[in-house]
């Protein structure tokens, strides 16, 4: 049984969970931020480049599939820390790679390890977030994934001013890793010991096989399956916004490049506001039916981005389009965690379906492109949601005899 907390236990739990989303996106952009920089360094071109992204997203996904197990050995409250400490680490070799050493392996490797860690904790912080939700009584989860679109946000200025103060990518990702060290013991320190997540006392623990066993038995159940298309379509439509709809704008509507940045600022902007101040809607109205119209909402505005005739009607499209993906993922999730006595393994399970279309799904698009052309191949994200939306009913709440008894 996990132990009751205290208001002030819980508060500092939830907080630090605020914090580790937040230096996950902080982390994401601070290499992002530098790319250009990175490639001037070293002397790469954009095939290179493409390939370093290509491996950081493979040992993402590794990581995201594998939390898991990671979670099932040390606990999610062992295991955040750890991985929070390996993606630290990744961001500090890749500035090391770049201006120490002037080496593209060592560049690989933090690229590596920053992808790994950061797919990991993603499971474990999420299963963390859903337990908070589930003890607040009412939708939060949205709020958790606001907070790693702030970190992208401030990642991404602390980049620009890193960039336009002439700091070295050492230094900047050498400030970024100390930052990420220091939240990940802080946070640590505040995140309680939970039966549900896998790591009470050690003696207390089943055998490590029986705790694996309990992380991947969600896989057998097909309400997961269902959820999982609910958050594959919503995470193909963010995925594939993030990386594609400025150069849609660019290359598809004949725009300037300010233009097609401006786009995907919209997009952001839209998907935050809704995960800000969604949570009450959803409590309203139940997430079925949030979830029914922001597909609807999500379809109608991707295909305003594709076949709009002028540029105003094209940023319409492009704020529809983050307003309807906004919630897809973190309602999935609350779904997953319904039942307390399964929600590490459920949670987990969706998560990993998820991560996956957010990270595979758009470099899949880029090669669907090459043939039909980028406009036309975001109708298959118009496809994607809508189905997306059509197996929304599998987000219905467990009713209470369709969950775990507690022993």
């Amino acid at each position: 049984m996990d132990t009751a907390l205290t208001r002030s236990q819980f508060v500092r739990w939830r907080t630090a969970i605020f914090v580790i989303f937040l230096a996950s996106g902080l982390s994401i952009a601070t290499w992002a931020s530098r790319v250009p920089s990175i490639a001037e360094a070293l002397g790469i071109d954009k095939a290179q480049i493409g390939l370093l992204l290509l491996g950081m997203g493979i040992s993402s996904i590794v990581g995201i599939s594998t939390g898991p197990l990671v979670m099932a050995r040390t606990g999610a409250r062992v295991g955040m820390l750890i991985m929070m400490l390996v993606f630290g680490a990744g961001v500090l070799l890749i500035g090391l790679g770049t201006d120490v050493f002037g080496a593209l392996p060592v560049v690989v490797l933090g690229m590596m390890l920053f992808g790994y860690g950061n797919g990991s904790v993603d499971v474990m912080m999420n299963v963390e977030a859903t337990a908070i939700e589930q003890q607040m009584g009412k939708t939060i989860l949205p709020v958790f994934h606001a907070f790693f679109s702030f970190g992208t946000v401030i990642g991404a200025g602390i980049g620009a001013l890193a960039a336009l103060l002439g700091l070295n990518v050492a230094a900047h990702t050498a400030l970024i890793s100390a930052l990420i060290l220091v939240a990940a013991v802080g946070c640590y320190t505040q995140v309680p010991v939970r039966e549900a997540a896998l790591d009470p006392a050690p003696e207390e623990k089943p055998h490590w096989r029986q705790r694996v066993h309990t992380a991947f038995e969600a896989w057998r159940e097909p309400r997961i399956y269902a959820l999982g298309v609910v958050m594959l379509g919503m995470s193909f439509a963010e995925g594939g916004a993030n990386d594609w709809i400025a150069l849609g704008v660019v290359e598809g509507h004949h725009q300037e490049p300010g233009m097609g940045a401006l786009a995907l600022a919209v997009f952001s902007v839209g998907m935050t506001m809704v995960r800000l101040l969604g949570g009450p809607l959803v409590d309203r109205f139940g997430r079925v039916a949030v979830l029914r119209v922001l597909a609807a909402t999500a379809a109608a505005g991707i295909l305003l981005f594709i076949l709009g005739p002028t540029l105003p009607l094209v940023l319409l499209g492009a704020a529809l389009w983050g307003i309807g993906a906004s919630l897809g993922f973190p309602l999935g999730m609350s779904a997953a965690a319904d039942d307390p006595a399964k929600a590490a393994a459920r949670v987990s399970a969706a998560a990993t379906i998820g991560y996956v279309a957010f990270l595979g799904g758009p470099p899949l698009l880029g090669l669907i492109s090459e043939q039909i052309g980028l406009l036309n191949t975001l109708y298959i994200l118009v496809v994607l949601v809508v189905l997306s939306g059509l197996f929304s009913a599998a987000a219905r709440p467990l009713r209470a005899d369709e969950k775990t008894p507690v022993a």
